[in-house]
């Protein structure tokens, strides 16, 4: 069975699945990044300040139309572990000082959210001690110091903080102050997902997708995704367009994918720029519009996506939706090949490029990578 490719918002990683990615294929349509990587595994979601791995990938074809835009890109099997999605405490509005609290540490200022969270957590304030935990978790005005961000979250959990109990839980699946607790931290993420903690409810969703902490379930793992996708958690709609474009515990379902995908894209989720590019390209879904996937392309391709500067390199060396310009195109080959995504095909059609053009890409493709 095939299980789409997510990324893990979580600050400790349950596991990293191999991410989605797309490739096109000559006089075919444009394939989808997911289709690419087929056996990594899902990653739980992370807190902001530490990076996390991604869930199990799943095949995608690539984008096509005549050169090498085929079916749609391939988004792995699993996701790209997405950044580490830190706890933020949110100040209750009618509590002015923690305001205060809260204002400091989005202004940077750690140390005054330190010294104010301090004082707020001694009156009992649940939301101060979450920012304790994060600051120390983080090493944020304080040195970093895991066991007391523990018991910082652990007092705030047992206070009814759901972000508490979601970080604790990412602090207790990785054994980061404490030991390893994987059925507390399961118990701590479902009771932080039923508050309406769409990071937990995603990683939740990762574990039931991954089998190997809790059973695997993958219509559960679509129920969970589609908690954390209508809260509005770019990985998850991601994740959830997968689960639809593949029936990954849900009925096939293109448009709806391509809804969710378009979603995570307002969000700057290259993934999702990815697979609703070539999903505009060759039409799945949603009215072709291959102008616009062209767009999507050139702007996946500058956020570092191997996946998309493969397709843009071979849309712009053909001419398809965009006018030729095989100098940019082989630029992109190029880029795309130093990151592992290179294309015999492309290479062959390089090789007969006249002389003085493959110097011009030569050249752009080393001032891109910064190593002119």
């Amino acid at each position: 069975m095939k299980l789409p490719r997510i990324t893990i918002l979580a600050t400790l990683l349950l596991t990293a699945p191999a991410v989605a990615q797309l490739q096109i294929t000559p006089p075919a349509a444009m394939p989808s990044p997911s289709a690419e990587k087929q056996k990594p595994k899902p990653a739980p979601v992370t807190k902001k300040k530490e990076a996390a791995p991604a869930p199990k990938p799943s095949a995608s074809p690539k984008p096509s139309t005549s050169p090498k835009p085929s079916a749609s890109p391939k988004p792995s099997a699993s996701p790209k572990p997405a950044p580490a999605a830190t706890v933020i405490p949110a100040p209750p509005t009618d509590n002015p000082n923690v305001d205060l609290v809260f204002g400091a540490y989005q202004r940077g200022q750690y140390k005054t959210a330190f010294d104010l969270a301090t004082a707020r957590a001694e009156t009992g304030d649940a939301k101060a001690m979450t920012m304790l935990g994060e600051l120390y978790s983080n090493a944020m005005g304080i040195r970093r110091d895991y066991a007391k961000a523990l018991q910082w979250y652990k007092r705030a959990s047992d206070a009814g903080d759901r972000e508490a109990m979601f970080a604790l839980a990412m602090l207790r699946i990785s054994g980061r102050g404490g030991p390893v607790d994987k059925n507390e931290a399961v118990k701590l993420m479902a009771s932080a997902a039923k508050l309406g903690e769409p990071k937990a409810a995603y990683n939740l969703a990762l574990l039931y997708l991954d089998g190997q902490t809790l059973p695997q379930d993958v219509k559960r793992s679509a129920e969970l995704l589609r908690q954390a996708a209508d809260a509005g958690l770019p990985e998850a709609q991601y994740a959830l367009a997968t689960f639809y474009k593949e029936g990954t515990g849900v009925p096939k379902d293109p448009e709806r994918a391509v809804r969710l995908l378009q979603a995570a894209t307002l969000t700057d989720n290259v993934d999702a720029e990815v697979e609703y590019a070539i999903a505009l390209f060759n039409g799945t879904g949603t009215p072709k519009n291959q102008p616009a996937a062209v767009a999507l392309l050139r702007k996946a391709s500058r956020q570092g996506s191997a996946i998309a500067q493969n397709r843009l390199a071979w849309v712009l060396i053909n001419g398809m939706g965009t006018a030729m310009d095989k100098v940019e195109g082989f630029k992109w080959h190029l880029v795309a090949k130093t990151a592992g995504k290179g294309d015999p095909e492309l290479d062959k059609q390089f090789s007969d490029l006249p002389p003085d053009d493959r110097s011009k890409a030569e050249a752009a493709a080393r001032k891109w990578l910064g190593t002119k």
